[in-house]
């Protein structure tokens, strides 16, 4: 693709890896999960629990939330990104959050172990030169409007500030379909791996809005070839002060781990031509 100096797939072939905690990002398959936002000391550590007891790799939790509506639940700003630390802590987990604001980037640095550039802020390319600044890995989300191009040169605003730990997301896209919250674009997912080196991670949460589709989507974007899922869940998701509608139990996502997990490994049989 024209323009991209340091995101394009190289001739040959190297892919981007990088860890956090135990996991080598772009070789073990991510399954990051958690609440939309940290509510509570006691809801975010009994979805820490919950998140290394089924099977996931990483806890994820909004302090900062950028809402439609400016009377919706904001988050609980520093106190949240300190009870999604220690929630991690206690369960080993490594912890993912959403920065929302230039000034607040090396204090959410200061707290996490990978910084989330949410789909409102994909071209917020001040923000993006900023977290290219930092040694902390970025999940750069695709915005709702957004095409593959546009999403790959914002993450060249990131590379190019020095910063080589980026990974992209599908989290659908905006269309003339309302059934869905989104429409989840798993092309992208196939186009982006021929495309660039940077890990894929696909959020079928946000990318449709109906809990009952995640299992689905979430395997068929194994399929499609991406390294990651992006799963929100809660120990209670009728009383979730944001995304209620989209966030699984812990129960379901035991169960959604189990089919990942199969299904990761029947991709790589397919690969390597060995025998499920």
């Amino acid at each position: 693709m024209k323009g991209l100096k340091l995101a394009a797939l190289q001739k040959n072939g190297e892919r981007t890896t990088f860890n956090v905690g135990d996991i080598t990002i772009g070789k073990d398959f991510l399954m990051i999960a958690g609440p939309c936002s940290v509510e509570s000391e006691e809801q975010i550590m009994e979805a820490a629990r919950l998140a290394k007891e089924t099977g996931a790799s990483m806890l994820r939790g909004g302090a900062y939330k950028p809402r439609t509506s400016p009377y919706a639940f904001q988050g609980l700003g520093r106190v949240g990104l300190k009870y999604l630390r220690d929630a991690g802590d206690k369960y080993g987990l490594p912890i993912i959050t959403e920065v929302v604001d230039t000034r607040d980037v090396y204090l959410v640095a200061e707290y996490t172990d990978v910084l989330q550039i949410g789909a409102r802020n994909m071209q917020n390319f001040t923000l993006l030169t900023e977290v290219g600044k930092i040694d902390k890995p970025v999940l750069l989300k695709r915005g709702m409007n957004a095409t593959i191009e546009e999403l790959l040169n914002c993450a060249e605003y990131i590379l190019k500030g020095g910063n080589k730990k980026v990974m992209l997301c599908e989290r659908g896209i905006r269309t003339y379909e309302t059934y869905t919250r989104n429409t989840l674009d798993l092309s992208a997912v196939t186009a982006l791996k021929g495309l660039t080196h940077l890990p894929v991670i696909v959020d079928p949460s946000h990318g449709t809005g109906r809990k009952e589709m995640i299992k689905p989507m979430s395997l068929s974007a194994i399929m499609a070839g991406c390294d990651g899922l992006a799963v929100e869940m809660h120990p209670n998701p009728c009383e979730a002060l944001s995304d209620a509608d989209q966030q699984i139990t812990g129960v379901e996502l035991e169960d959604l781990i189990i089919s990942v997990n199969k299904t990761v490994e029947f991709r790589s049989s397919l690969y390597t031509g060995t025998q499920v």
